[in-house]
């Protein structure tokens, strides 16, 4: 019985090595499942859609990429036909009042109809915030609270000390809705740069080239 048990003991001996080489490369597949499930599953909440449109006007206005995407994603999810309670249309989800603002400034004339066109949509979107960037410094955070609450109360947010140290960009923005607002826009920006470096590039830089 000895004789056994010392032959089946050097047979698990001689075997150990093996096993343990099976049982890495198994965490090794295992761990990369998990990653590509992960990635996945990043990918469909931070999917790339209207990516043509996107590139091509972020390129025209010099922005970053990641930038437009996130703002899609946060205001409408990818939902051409958005609307929100207060009249905001379309993937930028842009005012009617806005959008005939920001035609008069391209020479352009649009039905408020067109913001419901996602090219239109994008483009009108990426032109308002050329705009914000290059009057806040480049400053994304700035830029999100006036796309959400206008240029009127960002001024407001600007004269105050306790908000800006230097009247141009927001330290601390007071709204909470306003805050929340930036800060997804934020989230989501870095959240494109970091699943889609690779596909979407770094270009533009959302500050004034000219």
């Amino acid at each position: 019985m000895k004789q056994k048990k010392r032959k089946k003991q050097k047979k698990t001996a001689k075997n150990a090595p093996k096993i343990l080489a099976i049982s890495l490369i198994c965490l090794l597949i295992l761990g990369a499942i998990g990653v590509l499930v992960g990635k996945k599953t990043q990918e469909s909440y931070y999917p790339l859609k209207y990516q043509r449109a996107i590139e091509k006007y972020t390129e025209e206005y010099d922005l970053p990429p990641a930038l437009l995407y996130a703002v899609i994603h946060t205001e409408s999810s990818f939902d051409s036909e958005a609307e929100s309670d207060v009249g905001a249309i379309g993937l930028t989800q842009i005012m009617p009042e806005t959008f005939e603002w920001l035609q008069k400034k391209l020479k352009e004339e649009h039905p408020d109809e067109a913001l419901y066109d996602p090219e239109i949509s994008i483009k009108y979107g990426a032109y308002f915030y050329k705009i914000l960037l290059d009057k806040y410094d480049g400053d994304v955070k700035t830029a999100a609270a006036a796309y959400h609450s206008g240029t009127g109360q960002v001024a407001k947010w600007l004269s105050d000390p306790q908000y800006s140290a230097n009247g141009k960009t927001l330290d601390k923005i007071p709204g909470k809705n306003a805050n929340h607002y930036a800060s997804k826009i934020l989230k989501a920006m870095e959240a494109y740069e970091t699943i889609y470096e690779k596909e979407i590039g770094t270009y533009g830089t959302g500050k004034n080239t000219d």
